[in-house]
């Protein structure tokens, strides 16, 4: 029998076990609320409206300011029991729901909280930040019995993470774990649709949110028999203050395993032998598979070593206890960021800061972007390039350490919607120059100044990282290929590789990755930084154009290119310095990747070396194949328009 079989086989004889037994659950689905389920609930200052539980009241029209609601579902579950053979028996569940959180005032207040009471009753005075789970007199003593997990919209005490964060509360309203939302994406106070996922299993709370609710918000230890009785009621409470939302539950469901202590003797004598057998399998297929496995990588990963140490400047090699140990073993709260091959953690390593990337176990990509990224990056150095100061392959995990850039990424910076005062400090009109000019230094260095070219295929906002002075890093060099020939002039791919609006019109015949498409890339950067707008989905556009390249082009054709300006620079640039930034990057974006400059070019371009290239009124039109260039870059029409120098040009 295949090894899958078995699992099936053991699995199904386990639930037969479960019905035999007659262990029970509890459960309720809602896809949407009607009318006629107010009668399933247990409310205070909630009710049903629009297709959903509004847990504090939308007074049309009316004052909704310091109220706070609750809405249980009408029957306790039994949470946990005793049996004299086996001790404490804890039940499981697992609830899906998803809230809407719409404010009223700016900012939003307070939040929502999904909770577990003995008590159903709304607590006196527990509008604003108890968020209708407790109140001054019950908050932080045992006379509370509640556990929730809050949603909070307002940063109303020293020690709240910030004010869109979720938490764990046991019997007080200070969390004993908070995570801030903003990492995975998530504004509460979006008014749009959040999916939650909160699982309770084998003395363990984990809450997962987002998209399919697959985003793992934190998972925490926590024996709910130790603050809850046996009975308690499931659902929600929220609160407003002077600051002002609707909090809306749009849909719900729950799951628990019940409490039969009179059968748990036989649900042990049959169970475990069944955990036993299903336990010794998995242990030989396990067994069979790391050999397999270790057979399989032996061979791969001993190369790898040998081409880390064989480089002049190799990066370090750490074991995988040291930086486990430096991330406070991968805690969520030093997570950093999350792409598409893994995560980034914030860690301490001999008293200095670093990143840690942890590449994804799910990722196809992982073995390769790790190679790529040691032999490319790990042997390159440069000013304005992120320095890998290290690497670990250990237990199947490849990781990298690379310098802490305090600042983040590009994208966080100036795709923000605020102005608040430190924005316009922050990415200021020659900042953002500085920023360009480290990002062409770095490609230049790339493409024509190492001894073997390298092309990167992934240069976007995202992959430029800002240090304390908010110089310009290029990092992530997971695509990065080596062109083993100077002569080469490009990389071939059996598959398409990059990020969908930074790639150029030809990659998607060609397959092939050439200096021009990595120019290309350049040249929507160099837009996204100048109009603080994204590219789009490139998904949308018929003609393989970026969309914000089909955008600034149009303003130009109208004679209004300066109209394509961030406006949360509130016109603090030089007007000539930003069209000449703009058409540069117009001519970077040509469909004909012949008509591109190179970066040897753009370098000029920026120093003030060499004039801004000409580009066309209008977009010329995507022709595959291309027509060669009717005279070489050099011989260019130019235009006399020029950038003034703002930035020395040295590498390292």
């Amino acid at each position: 029998m295949h090894f899958s079989q078995l699992i099936k086989c053991l699995l199904l004889l386990a639930l037969l076990v479960s019905c035999l037994i007659e262990v029970g659950c509890l459960s309720f689905r809602y896809p949407s609320f009607e009318t006629d389920n107010e009668t399933d609930l247990i409310r205070h200052n909630s009710y049903i409206v629009l297709n959903a539980i509004q847990v504090t009241p939308d007074v049309s029209g009316g004052p909704i300011t310091n109220l706070s609601g609750r809405a249980f579902y009408k029957e306790p579950f039994r949470l946990w029991g005793k049996s004299k053979h086996t001790g404490r028996i804890r039940a499981s569940f697992n609830s899906t729901f998803v809230l809407n959180i719409s404010p009223r005032t700016v900012p939003g207040g307070e939040g929502m909280a999904f909770i577990l009471a003995v008590d159903s009753n709304l607590p006196e005075n527990s509008q604003g930040q108890w968020l209708g789970i407790v109140n001054a007199k019950t908050n932080g003593t045992s006379q509370a019995k509640i556990v929730a997990v809050e949603f909070d919209t307002g940063k109303s005490y020293p020690g709240d993470v910030d004010s869109n964060h979720a938490g764990l509360d046991v019997n007080s309203i200070s969390s004993i774990k908070q995570v801030p939302l903003g990492i995975f994406g998530i504004n509460l106070s979006a008014g749009v649709d959040v999916m939650v996922r909160i699982q309770y299993e084998e003395e363990n709370l984990t809450v997962f949110i987002g998209e399919d609710a697959r985003n793992l918000v934190f998972s925490e230890p926590i024996d709910l028999s130790a603050y809850l009785p046996k009975e308690v009621f499931v659902g929600f409470s929220a609160s407003t203050s002077t600051y002002t939302e609707l909090n809306c539950v749009k849909s719900w469901e729950f799951y628990s395993s019940d409490i039969n202590e009179d059968h748990s003797l036989l649900w042990v004598k049959i169970v475990v032998p069944i955990g036993a057998a299903l336990l010794i399998g998995i242990a030989f297929f396990s067994c069979w598979k790391w050999k397999s496995k270790k057979n399989r990588s032996d061979d791969a990963y001993p190369s790898i070593e040998e081409e880390i140490k064989g480089s002049s400047m190799a990066p370090v090699k750490f074991t995988f206890k040291e930086l486990q140990k430096a991330t406070g073993k991968f805690n969520l709260q030093n997570m950093l960021g999350k792409g598409g091959f893994g995560t980034v953690y914030k860690g301490i390593l001999k008293n200095k800061e670093v990143a840690v990337k942890r590449i994804s176990r799910e990722s196809t990509q992982g073995k390769q972007e790790f190679i790529a990224e040691v032999t490319t990056i790990g042997n390159f150095h440069h000013k304005n390039l992120l320095k890998l100061i290290g690497w670990c392959y250990e237990r199947s995990e490849f990781l990298l350490v690379y310098e802490y850039m305090p600042n983040g990424s590009l994208d966080k910076l100036i795709f923000s919607d605020e102005r608040a005062e430190v924005q316009e400090n922050t990415l200021n009109w020659g900042r953002r120059l500085t920023i360009i000019s480290g990002v062409a230094q770095a490609l230049d260095y790339l493409h024509n100044g190492c001894e073997k070219r390298v092309l990167h295929r992934d240069i976007k906002t995202s992959n430029i990282m800002l240090d304390s002075e908010f110089d310009a890093k290029l990092g992530d060099f997971g695509l990065a290929r080596i062109v083993k020939q100077r002569e080469q002039t490009h990389h071939s791919t059996k598959e398409l590789a990059g990020t969908v609006g930074y790639m150029a019109p030809e990659c998607f015949f060609t397959r092939r990755a050439t200096t021009e498409t990595d120019v290309y890339a350049f040249g929507v950067l160099v837009l996204e930084v100048a109009c603080g707008r994204k590219t789009g989905n490139q998904n949308e556009q018929s003609d393989y154009n970026s969309r914000i390249v089909c955008w600034v082009w149009e303003l130009h054709r109208m004679g209004r290119l300066l109209d394509a300006a961030d406006q949360k620079l509130n016109g603090e640039f030089a007007e000539e310095e930003m069209e000449c930034l703009l058409i540069l990057g117009l001519a970077c974006c040509n469909p004909n990747p012949e008509q591109r400059p190179s970066m040897k070019t753009v370098l000029q371009v920026l120093t003030g070396e060499a004039p801004v290239p000409e580009v066309p009124a209008e977009m010329p039109a995507f022709v595959w194949p291309t027509m060669p260039a009717p005279v070489k870059e050099s011989d260019c029409p130019l235009t006399g328009s020029q950038l003034t120098p703002f930035s020395e040009i040295r590498g390292r």
